[in-house]
């Protein structure tokens, strides 16, 4: 195996006996051969596109198999699999359609029946990341498709709640069938630029299905203790299962707590209105193993974020959608038109003592672009009387890494007249910590989701529009991003294509940029590593 997909690769180089993230060898090689399938599928879409429309179920399902590829979001080789066989029949339907003849084509492969995983792994040999021998062309197709992998998986959320777009589904297919293609370097880099472009088409049609079917995130208290009743932790990002598990538990007498990145469900109107949910449970992702056995009750995983499961919980943790782990029950999809089916989860709750509190209080959070533009005034009146001096985003991921107590101490550090926009689980680092107001606007934002990044663009477009500025980078705004997977990056190239320059990028820059890439990204965007703190707030205090 070879993955350097995430930040925590092994020695920041690659994983290739097994991965940090707790990927098998044959895990590994299982999702390079989906990606390798998806590339087949690309090239037969795009011929498929000239005789016509191409259905959406083609896009769709790319969207959903390279989610499914997202670090630390399936485990399960059965299901990537099946996955590979469905994208096999997907690939030979468009074949037909093309007449089977395309001028450079991928390497043909029939559909395979073995339910044998060395098989399947060894049929992996030779598609992997590896291939590509040239390390700068490696590294910019990397790039790509690390980036595509983000898009992918804000898509398959819109989806989910009834609204996709052609245009990100046709990208998709073309990027992919670039990496198969000897482009130059400027093409490439184009090619990724075009991937940020979509990443933020992308993020604004979530945004757009999110509010559009919840309302928009309003400012709210959490609460982050517990109630004596058998409760349900869902974790994840998708808020259509948010959704469906409220209304099943309603009545029941079991309580829904959110974790990780699902904690900003407690942000959106629709779900306030049900009694029974009650707040956060625990931190960011990495913590679940102590989190979910102190929790009692069963875990529902809705998206990537799940780890190495103990037995101490296994039999009480469930997995649907895109994700999923060997020996753990998956809740199957929703039928056409119906919910999906949680009455196990349900019924087991009943059956488990309440929560173990491990913390009180409560966390504020809830400044989506609608609720901060209602503060626009207030805000640009702080920042001309110079009770603010800068804004600093410091959204992205967390992880478990002892250098991200950098963004802890970054945020402990900075001036008293200065504000932290966030969005992601980064925000665990420092959302419980006291950071104070200015004038009545609290010194962290948190806007949600890592996909709710998009929202930090729309307050920086429109700040930029009431100062009339003629570029994004004369705001007084400095980007400290963390990164851990590739929704980050997703976000990382849409910030790119938006032309914002001199981002910090840690704890550690990405293993997958090559030293020539890296000089690329410098000289056009002034991309930069995290350092000392107390010079890195210096630095961007004087908008460096």
């Amino acid at each position: 195996m070879f993955c350097y997909q995430c930040q925590e690769t092994a020695k920041n180089t690659g994983c290739s006996v097994k991965g940090v993230c707790g990927k098998t060898e044959e895990t590994a090689n299982l999702q390079d051969l989906l990606i390798y399938v998806l590339r087949g599928i690309s090239v037969y879409g795009e011929k498929a596109k000239e005789t016509g429309k191409l259905d959406r179920k083609y896009g769709l399902f790319i969207a959903q198999a390279l989610f499914a590829t997202i670090t630390n979001a399936n485990f399960d080789n059965g299901r990537i699999i099946a996955l590979i066989r469905e994208g096999l029949k997907l690939r030979d339907e468009l074949k037909k359609k093309c007449g089977g003849n395309i001028s450079g084509e991928l390497h043909d492969s029939a559909v395979w029946f073995s339910d044998d995983v060395d098989e399947f792994s060894q049929k992996a040999a030779g598609v992997g990341v590896l291939v590509t021998d040239n390390e700068d062309v490696r590294s910019l197709r990397e790039l790509l498709i690390i980036g595509l992998k983000g898009v992918a998986a804000y898509a398959d959320h819109a989806a989910i709640l009834g609204h996709e777009d052609d245009k990100i589904y046709d990208f998709l297919m073309e990027a992919l069938v670039s990496t198969t293609k000897d482009l130059t370097v400027d093409e490439m880099v184009a090619m990724v630029m075009k991937a940020g472009e979509c990443a933020v088409t992308g993020m604004a049609l979530l945004d757009k299905a999110n509010t559009s079917t919840y309302g928009n995130p309003e400012i709210s208290k959490v609460s982050i203790g517990v109630r004596n009743n058998p409760g349900i932790l869902i974790s994840g990002h998708d808020l259509k299962d948010m959704e469906e598990l409220l209304k099943q538990t309603e009545g029941t007498g079991v309580d829904v707590y959110t974790h990780g990145e699902m904690l900003p469900a407690n942000y959106y109107p629709t779900f306030k209105k049900y009694t029974h949910f009650v707040g956060n449970y625990g931190n960011a992702w990495w913590k679940q193993k102590e989190e979910f056995e102190s929790f009692n009750g069963p875990i529902l995983m809705t998206t990537n974020c799940i780890i190495p499961v103990k037995d101490s919980y296994k039999d009480r943790i469930f997995t649907t959608g895109m994700t999923g782990y060997p020996g753990v029950k998956h809740i199957p999809d929703r039928p056409e038109g119906g919910a999906k089916d949680f009455s196990e989860i349900i019924k087991l709750a009943k059956r488990y003592d309440p929560p173990v509190e491990i913390e009180t209080g409560e966390i504020v959070g809830g400044f989506a672009h609608s609720q901060v533009l209602e503060l626009a005034d207030k805000i640009v009146d702080a920042v001309k009387s110079g009770a603010i001096k800068r804004f600093v985003v410091m959204a992205g991921c967390d992880g478990r890494q002892k250098g991200r107590s950098y963004y802890t101490e970054v945020a402990q550090e900075l001036p008293k007249d200065t504000i932290i926009l966030t969005a992601g689980c980064a925000k665990y680092r420092y959302n419980k910590l006291d950071l104070g107001d200015i004038g009545g606007i609290p010194r962290m934002l948190d806007a949600g989701q890592c996909n709710d990044s998009y929202s930090l663009v729309v307050i920086a477009l429109k700040l930029k529009e009431v100062f009339g500025l003629e570029d994004i980078n004369d705001l007084p705004i400095s980007y400290d991003i963390s990164w851990y997977e590739q929704k980050a990056v997703a976000v990382l190239l849409a910030l790119l294509f938006l032309g914002v320059k001199g981002i910090r990028l840690g704890p550690t820059l990405p293993a997958f940029v090559s030293p020539a890439v890296l000089k690329v990204l410098v000289e056009n965007f002034d991309i930069k590593p995290i350092g000392d703190v107390k010079a890195d707030i210096e630095a961007m205090m004087k908008g460096e």
